[in-house]
């Protein structure tokens, strides 16, 4: 079934995605969901930039709206190129994101694709990512903090900063170095918007904390993206794609084990403390090490043995343990 999309737009041009949004709420005729079908031309050479992306987000699970989002920007840098060849305004877009979401729901993955896409489409001289938290940006005494920032902005020239739990900064108040980090952060947005994406990621409800501190931050970032936990489907179908790349397959007592363990793990764990896909990729990694310690022990090594993960092999354990 068809997941309702969620995208709005707010009055400052700013666009709200909430990804694989399960809500029945009925979307608004004037944004209906056929109208973000982007039905790109099969014209040979043409696009390649766009299915090379799409290839391999569809390795991605979910993240459909993310998928989208993806397409809708391409097609406004196609576009405005364009406009250019026939001698028309194209202005220049600042491509500033915020990433909302849970541990391991995919934020430095998609960041990692915007920073090829953004490359390939000439957007940005290099692509490369480059990972941050507090402890990169904020320093021990004055001036300290503005400089480890330029430093890491200067790194970041040609491709995306990635700041992740980036409410940390405001947690000291107004005196705290913190509090210059971002207005280190928010001068060169505006000075070198251009020449960098700065991304700032980190769970919700902190980001949204982290916003009100902060008003005249939100109107710098068009792209606000909210990442939702993963369901257990959508966690059995990623430990499926980790089995299948490592050449390895679950039994069918595994596979019951694996959902009943999930489906307890995520009605007992608070959703800020629960890492969504790593921690399935934890259990993956524990259990193979599981299996190779019985393999070695019964001395069984022919084909099916070494594919094959029992659920006698299963490690679960919970995230205090991980």
């Amino acid at each position: 079934m068809e997941r309702d999309r969620a995208v709005t737009y707010k009055t400052n041009g700013q666009i709200n995605i909430i990804l694989n949004n399960q809500s029945n709420e009925k979307i608004d005729d004037k944004v209906s969901s056929s109208s973000y079908d982007l039905k790109i031309p099969k014209v040979e050479g043409k696009h390649t930039i766009l299915k090379e992306i799409e290839a391999e987000m569809s390795s991605l699970v979910g993240m459909n709206e993310m998928k989208q989002m993806i397409k809708e920007i391409y097609a406004w840098i196609f576009i405005n190129k364009k406009r250019e060849e026939q001698g028309l305004k194209a202005g220049k877009q600042a491509l500033h994101m915020m990433f909302k979401g849970n541990p391991g729901t995919g934020k430095t993955t998609v960041a990692r694709l915007v920073g090829k896409l953004f490359f390939q489409m000439n957007v940005l001289s290099k692509g490369h990512l480059i990972e941050a938290e507090r402890a990169d940006l904020v320093g021990e005494y004055i001036g300290h903090t503005a400089q480890k920032t330029r430093d890491l902005i200067k790194k970041a020239l040609g491709g995306i900063l990635f700041i992740d739990e980036a409410y940390s900064l405001a947690r000291g108040g107004e005196k705290d170095f913190g509090k210059e980090a971002i207005d280190t952060l928010v001068k060169h947005m505006e000075d070198k918007q251009h020449d960098f994406v700065l991304i700032l990621a980190g769970y919700p409800r902190e980001m949204e904390n982290f916003l009100s501190l902060n008003p005249g931050l939100l109107s710098r970032f068009p792209l606000v993206v909210d990442f939702p936990d993963y369901s257990v489907d959508d966690l059995m179908e990623i430990s499926d794609r980790m089995m299948s790349e490592r050449e390895y397959r679950f039994n069918d007592e595994a596979v019951i084990k694996l959902r009943e363990h999930l489906m307890n793990v995520k009605t007992m764990t608070p959703p800020a403390k629960f890492s969504n896909g790593r921690y399935v990729r934890n259990i993956i990694e524990k259990s193979i090490r599981s299996q190779a310690m019985r393999l070695l022990l019964t001395d069984k090594y022919n084909r099916e043995d070494l594919l094959t993960i029992k659920g006698q092999d299963l490690v679960l354990t919970d995230e205090k343990s991980n």
